[in-house]
């Protein structure tokens, strides 16, 4: 059965949604965020990479990913025959997912209850590189994700933002890595 969560996020990221964020790309390229991210990631070398992009959204990562050379992508602008769209839980499909060099997660783990096990599964099929956007820990973001949430309580949605300790994922992620290391040895 589909959690209420994920039922709550089908209705908020929704249709409407997609096209403000298509329309907001298309005119003023990535958030600041994501653009900090994808700079990041040219920088380090991503060219013929294979990308997955968990939560991708309208794809802004991808695209302009692809511009850096990314080779691959876990259909648009010409890509289609480079990308593989799977929709669902992460948690739960990511199982049937390969690895792939590059690992991104653009204001996802903000969007998911249990970090532990998002972190957790994505730095399993992390190969080279792992990137990740959240909203700091701080009394704006806490304020800001309360009203939010405050808000789909009254619509009756079930989804909710989360502001997560930092930490505590870059914990979860170290202790993934050294996990397989020590597997591998």
């Amino acid at each position: 059965m589909t959690c209420p969560h994920c039922v709550g996020a089908e209705e908020f990221f929704n249709s409407k949604e997609a096209t403000g964020d298509l329309k907001r790309y298309r005119s003023k390229g990535p958030m600041k965020t994501a653009q900090m991210l994808i700079d990041a990631l040219r920088d380090a070398g991503v060219a013929e990479k294979c990308l997955l992009d968990i939560g991708s959204g309208v794809g802004a990562l991808q695209h302009e990913l692809f511009k850096a050379g990314v080779a691959s992508a876990l259909e648009h602008q010409g890509t289609r025959d480079r990308v593989e769209y799977h929709h669902g839980d992460f948690i739960d499909i990511a199982s049937g997912l390969d690895e792939a060099n590059v690992v991104t997660l653009d204001r996802v783990l903000c969007c998911y209850p249990d970090v532990r096990a998002l972190v957790e599964r994505s730095t399993t099929l992390t190969g080279s590189f792992y990137g990740v956007v959240y909203p700091r820990k701080s009394l704006v973001s806490k304020l800001a994700i309360g009203g939010a949430n405050l808000f789909l309580k009254i619509k009756k949605n079930r989804f909710r933002a989360f502001v997560h300790d930092p930490e505590r994922a870059n914990a979860v992620r170290q202790g993934s890595r050294m996990a397989e290391a020590a597997e591998a040895a």
